[in-house]
């Protein structure tokens, strides 16, 4: 009897914890939390399988593994912009231009320096803040400082070598942070501000030349774009070149041809006679040759800038 009483009771008290608003509620809160504790532990343990790298030199599936590459390439140099050399270019103004032979000729009069009575043609632009304040000088792209010294014409002047032979030149400096052999990155900032003789008009700027190799670029064709594009130009002007070379080629054998049949017209004419001819012409053509552009002195030649007419 009593056994049947203790079953019943226990019974009862099952019911009565089942009839409790509660219990379902948690038997399903535990639940949830039971299984989403398993998949995590599941997650967790194929994760640091995954994540597992082969030891240097160790052999894997016939392939060895290493991690050293000399010639490896930062990814951002590869998407790497030219920017302009300056923090504030909301505030930037260019002052002097690039001389630039096929633009119009108000644009090539802003690209035209006189300097001791003489004019040059400007390589590179002049920048400058528009409250003519100074202002702190940056790497426009990451590389390597290759020369620093001092300018007849430009004053105080950095080099700096980017990948695939590109060149930026920052001149008419006041101070000079940097030292050949640096590395610097963009936005770096490598100098101030300063004047020049070549820059009086311009303030307090700096003068910012692009090259690709020996080949002066305009920087404002090039500002924002990859350092890519750069490269390509020196492409494109060798293509043109060869185009004109070829074309000077086909000239030539026009006009040997030509002289060929005026030889063959005037068979009475001696060697001697033609020889004579000849000579006589080219002393006549080297008489009225006259030099185009006075020659530049020492100075001029170490400074970054090409002499035209006045």
């Amino acid at each position: 009897m009593r056994e049947e009483e203790n079953k019943n009771v226990s019974k009862n008290n099952w019911k009565r914890v089942f009839r409790k608003k509660w219990f379902f509620p948690s038997v399903y809160l535990v639940a949830a939390a039971l299984i989403l504790t398993g998949v995590l532990v599941f997650q967790s343990m194929n994760t640091g399988v995954d994540n597992v790298q082969p030891e240097e030199g160790q052999q894997e599936g016939g392939i060895e593994y290493s991690y050293e590459d000399d010639n490896s390439v930062p990814v951002m140099d590869l998407k790497e912009n030219l920017n302009m050399p300056v923090l504030n270019q909301d505030q930037a103004v260019i002052k002097t231009k690039f001389y630039d032979h096929d633009s119009s000729s108000e644009e090539k009069e802003q690209a035209i320096i006189q300097f001791n009575n003489k004019f040059y043609q400007s390589n590179g632009i002049d920048i400058a803040r528009e409250d003519g304040e100074s202002f702190d000088v940056v790497a426009s792209a990451t590389g390597t400082v290759t020369e620093v010294k001092e300018d007849a014409l430009y004053g105080k002047y950095i080099e700096i070598t980017h990948e695939d032979d590109i060149k930026t030149r920052y001149m008419s400096l006041g101070d000079v942070l940097v030292e050949v052999g640096a590395k610097v990155n963009q936005d770096d900032v490598i100098g101030t501000s300063g004047r020049s003789l070549a820059g009086q008009a311009s303030g307090l700027h700096v003068h910012f030349e692009v090259r690709n190799g020996d080949q002066a670029l305009n920087p404002e064709d090039y500002f924002f774009q990859p350092l890519s594009k750069l490269k390509d130009s020196n492409q494109t002007d060798a293509d043109a070149e060869a185009d004109q070379e070829e074309g000077a080629e086909v000239e030539g054998e026009g006009q040997d041809q030509g002289e060929d049949q005026e030889q063959v017209e005037e068979p009475g004419q001696t060697e001697d006679g033609t020889e004579g001819e000849e000579d006589g012409e080219s002393t006549d053509t080297d008489e009225d040759k006259q030099p185009e552009t006075e020659q530049p002195n020492q100075d001029d030649e170490e400074s970054s800038i090409s002499m035209t007419n006045a």
